[in-house]
């Protein structure tokens, strides 16, 4: 019979916290407006994505349990990627509303690759932080990462940060040889929003 009784007190509990987590979901979700954001080329969706200054992702993985969601009122939203233009717009966040903001990534002219390259491969958690290489970002963790795929860059000195909200942000010095293939290994370790540094907190 005790066990009976506690059965129904933990289930009754289980519910009523549920309740109140669904209530404050339905809370948010009346205040808060949602930004989407389209890509079209691979450059498009693999781009980092700013919010009046601060790193949250890149495009193609701000949705579902990702989405953007906002305060309402004006935000500025810049989208950079090594090799292009920034892309940037203000949008004006309503409550309860999408905004679809149509991402489009030009080629720098001024942009000039090596014709002598180097490979660095990473193999890093979390994998949606971001790569900066010489301050400028790179991509994301993922692009980087596996089976085909690494980072092309300039022979010689270049200083690489791996950098996430909520995490410490690593920092390394790399000097590569021509056609030199080099791998690094870290796991990011759990920190406040300011440990990340500057990279990604841009005005």
């Amino acid at each position: 019979m005790r066990a009976f009784s506690t059965f129904y007190r933990t289930f009754f509990s289980f519910v009523f916290c549920s309740l109140i987590l669904s209530t404050a979901s339905l809370a948010q979700s009346q205040v808060l407006g949602e930004v989407q954001l389209v890509g079209k080329t691979k450059a498009d969706k693999t781009s980092g994505v700013w919010v009046d200054g601060q790193y949250v992702g890149y495009v193609h993985e701000l949705k579902d349990d990702k989405k953007l969601l906002l305060l309402p009122g004006e935000h500025e939203i810049a989208v950079r990627q090594s090799g292009y233009t920034d892309f940037a717009q203000k949008v004006v966040v309503e409550p309860r509303k999408k905004i679809v903001v149509h991402v489009v990534m030009l080629k720098d002219p001024r942009t000039r690759l090596p014709t002598v390259t180097s490979l660095v491969k990473l193999k890093v958690t979390p994998e949606r932080a971001a790569v900066f290489v010489d301050d400028a970002f790179a991509g994301n963790v993922t692009e980087f990462s596996g089976v085909g795929h690494g980072m092309l860059v300039s022979p010689g000195k270049h200083r690489i940060k791996i950098a996430l909200a909520g995490y410490q942000a690593f920092e390394t010095e790399v000097n590569l040889l021509a056609h030199q293939k080099m791998t690094i290994k870290t796991d990011l370790l759990q920190g406040s929003i300011s440990q990340a540094g500057a990279s990604i907190k841009q005005e």
